[in-house]
């Protein structure tokens, strides 16, 4: 559950000639990191704030600039024990690193509607790449840059290689991230 926030960048990126920008409607996004629990169910923590953009060339399939913010304080989880413990030092540490961001750079379109997104993710200071997969709701060759798209994202990660190692006989190490949004056309 710890390892949801991993997914976010820096949100300063603006459209060039030739691409399509995009800003993440924050009031219709939502992120959510799934771990094992007790190796027979799971927990799920979710982080309602979030902001970001991405910006798509319609020139060169592979230039993308997908940059996320996710707001690690902002955490929601279960009871008031379960989200103290993931906002504290032995997980996100939000005082000290109160945001996870994914960078995106290079993308692979997998068919008329996906693609793989190449980037880091950085969490508790700590950076590592990382892939999400990208549903998009519109067909790339229809794209125009004036009409909102939906996105839907899903990325794996191993909770340790972020230095969070806590209950490692009750919490899994695999972190399951899903990231729902829809973006907003910028400028155009």
């Amino acid at each position: 559950m710890a390892m949801m926030a991993l997914l976010m960048g820096s949100a300063g990126s603006t459209a060039t000639p030739g691409s399509f920008a995009y800003s993440i409607d924050p009031a219709q996004a939502r992120v959510q990191a799934k771990v094992g629990f007790f190796g027979l169910g799971s927990k799920t923590a979710h982080f309602p704030r979030l902001e970001g953009r991405v910006a798509l060339s319609d020139r060169d399939a592979k230039a993308v600039t997908l940059d996320v913010r996710i707001d690690a304080q902002a955490l929601e989880a279960g009871d008031s024990l379960t989200r103290s413990r993931l906002r504290g030092p032995d997980f996100f540490d939000v005082e000290r690193y109160p945001r996870v961001t994914f960078h995106g750079s290079t993308m692979t379109r997998t068919g008329p509607h996906s693609a793989q997104v190449t980037g880091t993710i950085t969490a508790r200071g700590v950076a590592r790449p990382a892939a999400l997969a990208v549903d998009f709701s519109r067909d790339f060759t229809a794209m125009t840059g004036r009409e909102p798209v939906h996105i839907a994202a899903t990325t794996r990660i191993d909770r340790r290689d972020f230095g969070m190692t806590a209950y490692p006989l009750i919490v899994g190490r695999q972190v399951t991230i899903a990231i729902d949004a829809d973006l907003l056309p910028v400028g155009g």
